[in-house]
């Protein structure tokens, strides 16, 4: 229940921190952080049962039938990730407390940001592909009120809006790949699913689910070509960048693909797409990083290249490259939500984050300039850091990668070379450079701006001074994912060796480049402008306007408002289909159905019915069309009587009685009676109604021989007392048998009345 409880308490949070926020102003975000903060201390306490293999369950069974439920487990894979989130997410709460103060609206945007937090959780801790897929979606939809919270400017409710719709399409796809697994493999149990992959690997449907799970992982990821979303979000406020970038919604594919490693693991197709994709994504975004001026774009790009790198490394899958991918994973985690929110501190301090205009800024902010600094020494792979620990590994798996090493190591090598120049534009533009003017006073950031960051730095060094706890810490979550393979020990010195080597050119290379960087940024744009001139957001939004604009011709061409034509296509339609679906049946007619003479009651009725339908709809009176449908009505009644359905009988003459009262009424208010349609027109709608009631005759006709009417009412009479405890049989038929269709019938009836007061309480107003 323990699962259960957080979840609980995520959601409760959410619900009561409007509250606290109104309440307790700027102390929010350190109130609101006790839960998780709290959360950790749990999960640290609970370390010792997940180190030994233990797993934490919960579950609720919805749909047994289905079976579908709602599963949870926290072993060591959703304990790692959920420490992150937790551990990180309080953090940041308590840096929005601060951070937002500014801000309008700020009591729902906690209960946004609570809320996100919960949902991730339980997508990590789901162990039901369906409850998985609702936590995925939960985190699409929180995150989209969080980029755009800003919705009074377009650039933000843009933002959101390719979010959701990028990762919402994803989010389908991944829906429809889980459930071709169900259907593979009669459960969508995870745990069950994962203990016999031989039925994945073996199955017919083993490329679309492929497909589709990938496109789910890869646009939640924002891994290529769905990484453009990801700078967009950078409309979000930075609070909600740090979290989202660092330990939550661009994490969530990366779980999906570690959790369902045992999976794909023998699979080359799924080694060598994820390769390609990891690889592309990674060049991809450190390159495109290098001609960034704004920020935080500069960090959502490097942002890109990380998640393409523990795709590679995940699609990899040798020990070397487990390793180093949960290791990055912490790594990552730690410096970029620490630059996020000192991007944010640097934006409210001085107004901008453009690079350009920013400079000198360690006169102002020594303490937020030595964050920063050991941040981005992580993110340059520089010892004592934990980002070196991570770096080299990273180098040792890329060389020791079973196919095409040689090219994912030069590929690798470049993108770090440009976080490593990255890493120094930031440190000596913005903190070393020349003092700049600003229009605000810069001073150093409040404590609680400054709490998360200098935590998570301090972090960062000291699992870069003592390895091994680290090693500690993502041994559980290794052993989920590779139980049959050993964990590699995390040292920060590896002696004198090629990966050292590396390391150092890749330093060298990187602070050559800064030196170089004026001409150098001039190229890397000139050059994006003509080789890699995609723009894929404005494409985007350029794809998704046509879209509309199709739609709204083609929604003026179907929904024309003519009434008629709507009718006559439902009915043309259901005729074709109909038609199609007997001769798919390969019907015939029962010879014996048309033996035997028919009463001269039954003869009269139906030449009473046949007549008043011809009269009905050849008539020039309203009134007299009225009368005619009555006697349809009778001469059904007679026909229902005769044949013993008494009670239908009597329900027909009320409605029949009801209709022509109220119709008479209705008539004598209306205008003239005019001919609209001419001639071709009524020989249009005869040919269609003769054959739309021809079609029904014939499906009677066909279905007759197979009915039997007297089991059915066999039934009903033997269970109406036994099973619905009543002893009039058609009103248990109404009330239990068929209590769903009797009550859609109440509905409608109390819906039409609704309206009709409505009507008539409008048209009184009118006269007052």
């Amino acid at each position: 229940m323990e699962i259960i409880t957080i979840l609980i308490l995520c959601f409760f949070l959410a619900t009561v921190a409007p509250v606290i926020r109104q309440r307790t102003g700027i102390w929010s975000g350190w109130i609101l952080a006790i839960v998780p903060a709290a959360i950790v201390v749990w999960l640290v306490v609970i370390y010792p049962k997940v180190w030994a293999g233990n797993a934490f369950r919960a579950a609720y069974e919805w749909l047994p039938q289905l079976n579908m439920g709602f599963s949870f487990r926290l072993d060591g894979l959703s304990w790692l990730f959920a420490m992150l989130i937790f551990g990180v997410g309080s953090l940041i709460l308590i840096y929005a407390g601060y951070y937002m103060k500014t801000y309008k609206n700020t009591k729902r945007f906690f209960a946004y940001l609570v809320f996100f937090m919960g949902a991730m959780f339980g997508l990590v801790a789901a162990n039901d592909l369906m409850t998985l897929f609702l936590f995925w979606e939960l985190t699409s939809v929180t995150s989209f009120l969080l980029i755009g919270f800003k919705h009074h400017l377009k650039a933000a409710r843009d933002a959101a809006l390719q979010a959701l719709l990028i990762t919402g399409t994803g989010g389908l796809a991944l829906l429809g790949g889980f459930i071709l697994l169900g259907i593979e493999y009669q459960t969508f149990n995870i745990e069950v699913i994962l203990q016999n992959p031989h039925i994945f690997l073996n199955s017919k449907y083993f490329l679309p689910i492929s497909i589709l799970l990938m496109v789910g992982a890869f646009t939640k990821s924002a891994i290529f070509p769905f990484h453009f979303w990801l700078p967009g979000a950078m409309q979000a406020p930075s609070p909600v960048s740090a979290f989202l970038h660092s330990a939550t919604m661009v994490k969530a594919g990366i779980f999906l693909l570690a959790r369902l490693l045992p999976l794909y693991s023998q699979s080359d197709f799924w080694i060598y797409t994820l390769t390609i994709f990891g690889v592309t994504t990674m060049f991809a975004g450190g390159w495109l990083s290098m001609a960034q001026n704004d920020l935080k774009k500069i960090l959502a790009y490097t942002t890109v290249s990380a998640l393409g790198t523990l795709v590679l490394l995940i699609g990899t899958g040798t020990a070397y490259a487990l390793t180093a991918a949960l290791v990055f994973l912490l790594v990552h985690a730690f410096y970029k939500a620490t630059l996020f929110m000192m991007a944010g501190n640097i934006e409210k301090k001085t107004g901008t984050r453009q690079m350009d205009a920013l400079g000198g800024l360690r006169h102002w902010m020594p303490v937020a300039a030595i964050i920063s600094y050991l941040a981005l020494l992580s993110m340059s792979g520089v010892p004592p850091m934990l980002g070196f620990i991570g770096k080299e590994l990273i180098y040792e798996a890329k060389m020791k990668a079973p196919d095409a090493a040689v090219f994912i190591l030069l590929a690798g090598f470049l993108a770090n070379v440009f976080m490593v120049f990255v890493s120094a534009r930031i440190a000596f533009s913005v903190f070393l450079g020349p003092k700049m003017s600003f229009d605000k006073k810069v001073a150093e950031p409040d404590v609680a701006l400054l709490t998360g960051p200098g935590i998570l730095v301090i972090l960062s060094l000291l699992l870069g001074v003592f390895p091994e706890i680290a090693q500690n810490i993502i041994s559980p979550a290794f052993t989920s994912i590779a139980p049959d393979e050993s964990l590699v020990k995390l040292k920060l010195w590896h002696g004198f060796n090629n990966i050292l080597l590396l390391s150092v050119l890749t330093v060298s290379a990187g602070l050559l480049m800064y030196f170089a960087r004026k001409g150098l940024i001039n190229r890397i744009s000139r050059l994006n402008e003509l080789f890699f001139n995609l723009h894929l957001s404005e494409r985007f939004f350029a794809g998704l306007n046509a879209f509309m604009s199709f739609a709204g011709r083609k929604t003026s061409f179907v929904q024309h408002g003519y009434h008629r034509f709507y009718l006559m296509t439902m009915i043309l339609s259901a005729t074709a289909l109909l038609w199609y679906g007997m001769f798919k049946m390969n019907f015939s007619w029962d010879s014996h159905l048309f033996e035997g003479v028919l009463s001269w009651i039954v003869l009269v009725a139906i030449f009473v019915i046949v007549s008043a339908s011809i009269a009905t709809v050849t008539t020039s009176n309203r009134l007299n069309a009225l009368i005619y449908i009555g006697l349809v009505g009778i001469g059904l009644t007679i026909i229902f009587i005769y044949y013993g359905g008494v009670d239908l009988a009597i329900t027909l003459i009320v409605v029949e009685t009801l209709m022509i009262v109220i119709g008479a009424m209705v008539v004598y208010r209306l205008p003239k009676y005019i001919r609209y349609s001419g001639v071709t027109s009524r020989v249009r709608d005869v040919l269609i109604s003769v054959v739309f009631g021809a079609t029904i005759t014939a499906i009677i006709l066909a279905i007759s021989p197979d009915y039997q009417a007297k089991e059915v009412a066999d039934y009903f009479v033997e269970n109406s007392l036994t099973k619905g405890f009543g002893k009039n049989v058609v009103n248990v038929i109404l009330v239990d048998f068929r209590a769903l269709d009797t009550l859609g019938e109440i509905t409608v009836l109390a819906l039409a009345a609704i309206g009709i007061a409505s009507l008539l309480k409008l048209k009184l107003d009118k006269k007052t």
